[in-house]
């Protein structure tokens, strides 16, 4: 039987990427005691890059802001490897860190990063509420257009 958070990806039409592998020397998650710590995360689909560029010259707000979602996707699937695959051990989205690789002068971070919170809630519910911070970048590994890392409490 599926658990009740596939089941609700499911009714939401949402798909996980396959969890991306390190591009260096560290590893894609942590877990201390009750905390998993996902490290930073891309707009990888599969492994693929999505969104390149800056937000603001290259990117619009838009768009940064779908691939804030696809990141956060990337986020739930690595969470979802920590897990042994049971997303319903997510106990809380405890905390997401965000770059936006941005123009100077670029002022909405929050609003690209509510593509990540967004989903976030819309997966997990209030679990899914966490702590944010959303900070502009003037250049990203890849040049990616948006990462994001995470703190997530399991059960």
């Amino acid at each position: 039987m599926p658990s009740r958070i596939e089941s609700r990806l499911k009714e939401l039409k949402i798909e996980l990427p396959t969890p991306s592998t390190p591009v260096a020397n560290y590893v894609p998650f942590v877990q201390s005691g009750r905390l998993v710590f996902v490290a930073g995360q891309g707009p990888m689909w599969n492994g693929e890059l999505k969104f390149a560029g800056k937000v603001g010259k290259d990117i619009s707000i838009d768009q940064a802001k779908a691939a804030a979602r696809l990141v956060g996707l990337n986020v739930i699937a690595q969470a979802k490897a920590a897990c042994g695959g049971d997303l319903d051990r997510v106990a809380r989205v405890v905390k997401l860190g965000g770059f936006v690789n941005c123009i100077d002068g670029f002022t909405q971070q929050p609003q690209v990063l509510n593509g990540a919170s967004d989903l976030m809630v819309e997966i997990f519910g209030d679990r899914g509420r966490h702590a944010r911070f959303a900070v502009g970048a003037n250049t990203l590994p890849h040049d990616m257009a948006v990462e994001v890392d995470a703190i997530i409490e399991i059960d």
